[in-house]
């Protein structure tokens, strides 16, 4: 089971460790891939549940043989999703969407594309290249099928990975969030209605019908004693679960975004003031009472915004000292356009991590800055009015 997820923008480039989401396996274009510790947890339940399975298929193994083809399911199960999210994270990236990583874990893999897709053509094509992708392996795999030994180890292996990647691919396009199927349901929707939320309500309830049907299709096998049938148990339980918990989120994420009617962004900025970057830190703080600080440089280029947390503490030891050691800088992130419609404004300041935001009108010229605590106040006030 994979997903696409939307997360925060990039952050510093660092080497990953399993306290950021599981191990650094490589990256790809600067993305990291990561293996997260459920992933050995599940790769284990699937050897346990799967080794009987291969002393069926194959009589005469020993038990040596049927635990590393076992093993070795596991694994081509796991190759089988990381292809499956590389094909996300490929398209993302060449759509110009940033991808902040890619993980596996639990049965599953998760490729965290950095912004919500701006149009519902971006979410289907992202959300349909992982499944394509694992498609293909499985119909490549299938013909090879056809060019070793038949009923032999490596003709199982074979076909354990082409049934990985036909089982990744195919459950994947269920109709239903977090699932891909779902993505592009909701895409779907959307370009219809040209209401992105409409579609995240369609597919949220999708994600409840896979849900109970996988739950469903586990307690018909339980009852019929299929061979395969607590293997059956134990995965469809778990992507249940996880299917729930995903659509749940989705809904969530999806109430989140929303811009309250009425409310301008002019509202919710404050004033700003331009202040030379050499000012002492202790006048750049009493001029700051209520209004966002731009620290201009001799040479007129902006040296950043004064970070007021940081202004503080250098003014306690240092209170003469150039305002601009405690500047943050201005990214381009961080510049957010006054005639931008409040949703797209919402989504840039939920996407980067930065506390506060230049706003500048239509001619680049600074009107205001808006900081993330303001804007969290404000939508949370309206929305519960």
């Amino acid at each position: 089971m994979t997903a696409t997820g939307e997360h925060g923008r990039n952050q510093p480039r660092r080497v990953l460790t399993t306290a950021d989401g599981g191990l650094l396996l490589f990256r790809v274009q600067d993305v990291p891939v990561l293996l997260a510790p459920s992933w050995w947890i599940g790769s284990l339940v699937v050897v346990v549940l799967y080794q009987p399975l291969v002393d069926r298929l194959l009589p005469g193994a020993t038990a040596a043989v049927s635990w590393a083809l076992a093993a070795a399911f596991a694994v081509l199960l796991g190759l089988s999703v990381l292809a499956h999210e590389l094909g996300h994270c490929v398209v993302a990236l060449r759509m110009g969407i940033p991808v902040r990583r890619l993980r596996l874990f639990l049965l599953g893999g998760l490729s965290e594309v950095a912004r919500t897709p701006r149009k519902p053509g971006q979410e289907g094509l992202i959300a349909a290249a992982g499944p394509i992708v694992s498609i293909l392996l499985a119909a490549f795999c299938g013909l090879l099928l056809f060019a070793v030994p038949a009923e032999g180890a490596v003709w199982l292996v074979v076909a354990e990975c082409a049934v990985a990647n036909l089982a990744v691919g195919l459950f994947n396009l269920l109709p239903g969030l977090p699932l891909d199927g779902g993505r592009m349901l909701r895409a779907g929707v959307w370009a219809l209605t040209g209401r992105r939320a409409g579609g995240t309500r369609a597919a949220v309830a999708g994600g409840g019908i896979v849900a109970a049907g996988l739950l469903v299709w586990a307690m018909a096998g339980m009852v019929s004693g299929t061979e395969d049938r607590w293997l059956r148990l134990g995965v469809c339980v778990v992507t249940a679960w996880f299917v729930a918990v995903g659509a749940a989120s989705e809904l969530a994420a999806e109430a989140g975004r929303g811009w309250p009617e009425g409310l301008a962004v002019t509202e919710l900025t404050r004033p700003v003031l331009q202040l030379p970057a050499e000012s002492p830190v202790s006048d750049a703080l009493e001029a700051a009472a209520g209004r966002g600080v731009v620290l201009v440089r001799a040479d007129g280029v902006a040296a950043g915004l004064l970070d007021e947390a940081a202004a503080q503490r250098l003014a306690e030891t240092s209170p003469h000292a150039p305002a601009e050691l405690a500047a943050e800088p201005i990214r381009a992130e961080t510049v957010l356009l006054a005639s931008e419609p409040g949703e797209e404004i919402a989504e840039r300041v939920r996407e980067t991590a930065a506390w506060q935001f230049l706003v500048v009108d239509d001619e680049g010229r600074p009107s205001g800055v808006l900081r993330r605590a303001d804007l969290r106040s404000a939508l949370s006030a309206r929305r519960g009015r």
